[in-house]
């Protein structure tokens, strides 16, 4: 694939001012050299005239050379700054064709900056992730990780891998060579140590996979207390359909907001009560399924000393619980683990609220500010680390704890062969995190995620 030489649109689809051109390969030089006819000294940017093979004007553009290895892919590459109609980017995309060039694959280029040892396979991802971003927690965290803050975490610990089995070997090859007692314990020793640290790597509440995703907030609570009416005030938009009739929503409705620079899915969720036929019974379920799966639970009741306490509604004197029991059936319970957020709708009603409960009128704006204010808390607590940067892919977490059990074996092996082949295979996971071991089977999987152009 590599003796291909390839290009791509890489600033986006659309009409604009600007489009620019990438090429790389191996015929790059003599590419730019046909549509410009002569090529720039490298890493200058130079205005040249841009031709077709039968001398047809296509462009006047700013034109970069890089020859590799210096240059992103590590190959001879170049880049064109064209003018952003359609019908250039068409000429010059014949006109690349014509002398030998092809389209790029999703992700090739990055692709190819990996296959050349530019980056390693945590830099190529946050290429993707830093593409994706869409909040500035994003954006930190993925250029942090293109920045090689993960990849030297894990090349770190290789290398203290790769010390430990040369110490074992030895002690495997030299049994009555007099090795000095203290090699076998500074092996077990250091291998307590290093599984300590993957372990507390581990051990993240899965802070940067959650920022990379977004996380969900499940709005609950019984019909007619204004869930959906909240969501379209969080939202800033009619996302839900508003009505005093109870059982208006049936089915999880969501929409996309930024809360403490996190991206956040709210989900609007059906009434819970004793459904009244089987299409709202469907709906209570998902509520419930949703609510169990969320990252937080805003469980909403409203001003009313009169309504009755729910599934999911939160009760009690202090506000703090569920009351995991419908008042019909003793199974309608949830999960308890998601974190939840008490709020007391219909402030502009007056009414008594439970205790702890944030009070807010969804209908005049009344406590939305202080509402906001502790979502966007929320969101930042269950996303920010400090410091060593977070886990952020689940590829990256499979094969951390393959090489945590590794490591585990490894302290409790009763031969010394056995204890080195676990750290040959603990080696081997955290070698398949970075690329350097065992990737050729993701690559494609890998890379087909990112866009046209990167």
């Amino acid at each position: 694939m590599d003796a291909d030489t390839i290009f791509a649109v890489a600033s986006g689809a659309g009409r604009a001012a600007i489009a620019v051109m990438r090429i790389s390969g191996p015929a790059t030089r003599a590419v730019l050299a046909g549509l410009c006819g002569r090529v720039p000294p490298p890493r200058r940017a130079s205005l040249r005239r841009l031709r077709d093979a039968d001398g047809g004007d296509l462009d006047r553009a700013m034109v970069l050379w890089l020859p590799g290895p210096g240059s992103y892919t590590g190959e001879d590459s170049a880049e064109l700054y064209l003018h952003g109609g359609r019908s250039v980017l068409h000429g010059i995309a014949d006109a690349l064709v014509a002398s030998g060039a092809r389209p790029a694959e999703p992700g090739e280029f990055t692709r190819r900056a990996f296959l050349h040892g530019r980056m390693d396979l945590t830099e190529a991802e946050a290429v993707h992730d830093l593409v994706a971003a869409e909040t500035t927690a994003q954006r930190r965290q993925a250029l942090r990780q293109l920045d090689g803050a993960l990849g030297t975490i894990y090349r770190g610990w290789a290398d203290r891998l790769r010390l430990l089995l040369a110490e074992q070997e030895a002690l495997i090859d030299f049994p009555d060579e007099d090795l000095p007692p203290e090699v076998e314990a500074r092996v077990l020793g250091e291998l307590a140590a290093l599984h300590g640290e993957v372990a507390a790597h581990l051990n993240d509440n899965r802070r940067g996979e959650r920022l990379r995703e977004g996380l969900v907030f499940a709005v609950t609570g019984p019909p007619n207390v204004g869930k959906s009416s909240l969501v379209n005030a969080l939202a800033e938009r009619d996302v839900a359909i508003v009505s005093p009739r109870p059982g208006t929503t049936r089915d999880a409705l969501e929409t996309r907001v930024v809360l403490g620079g996190v991206p956040v899915t709210l989900v609007d969720t059906a009434g819970l009560r004793e459904a009244t036929d089987e299409i709202e019974a469907e709906g209570v379920r998902r509520a419930r399924a949703r609510a169990a799966e969320a990252d937080l639970v805003i469980a909403v009741t409203a001003h009313d000393p009169l309504l009755p306490c729910g599934p999911l509604l939160p009760c009690g004197d202090d506000g703090a619980g569920y009351n995991g029991d419908s008042p019909k059936n003793g199974d309608d319970k949830i999960n308890p683990a998601p974190h939840h957020l008490l709020v007391a709708n219909k402030r502009d009603l007056g009414g008594a609220i439970p205790a702890a409960a944030i009070s807010i009128s969804a209908r005049t704006g009344e406590g939305l500010h202080e509402l906001r204010a502790r979502l966007a808390e929320a969101a930042r607590s269950l996303t920010e680390s400090a410091g060593a940067p977070p886990l952020t892919q689940a590829r990256h977490r499979a094969a951390l704890l393959e090489a945590a059990a590794r490591l585990t074996g490894a302290q409790t092996a009763d031969l010394p062969e056995l204890r080195a082949e676990d750290l040959r295979l603990a080696l081997r996971a955290l070698g398949r995190i970075t690329g350097s071991v065992g990737v050729e089977d993701i690559l494609d999987t890998l890379f087909a995620r990112f866009c046209i152009g990167k």
